[in-house]
């Protein structure tokens, strides 16, 4: 049996990937992993989508810059996230 062909990535293993998939950086046997495991899990696609928007309003803001209102909404939506 070859090793690995068939190893699906969990939830965990996708939230200490997602900042290289997101940047492009992440080597393509893990980067197939990482999809595979989006096609099959809808949690994780919205968390990767939410990354996205996180990383792209960073880029445009400083965290002075973001309301303490908002610094809070951000902490609690990904405090009430749920990896399987």
């Amino acid at each position: 049996m070859a090793g690995g062909e068939t190893d699906e990535m969990t939830c965990q293993e996708l939230v200490e990937l997602v900042t290289d998939y997101v940047e492009g950086v992440l080597p393509e046997p893990e980067r197939a992993r990482l999809d595979a495991h989006l096609a099959e899990c809808s949690y994780c696609e919205e968390y990767i989508a939410q990354m996205r928007q996180t990383i792209d309003a960073v880029g445009e803001l400083s965290l002075e810059t973001i309301s303490r209102e908002r610094q809070q909404q951000l902490v609690e939506a990904f405090r009430g996230w749920r990896g399987g």
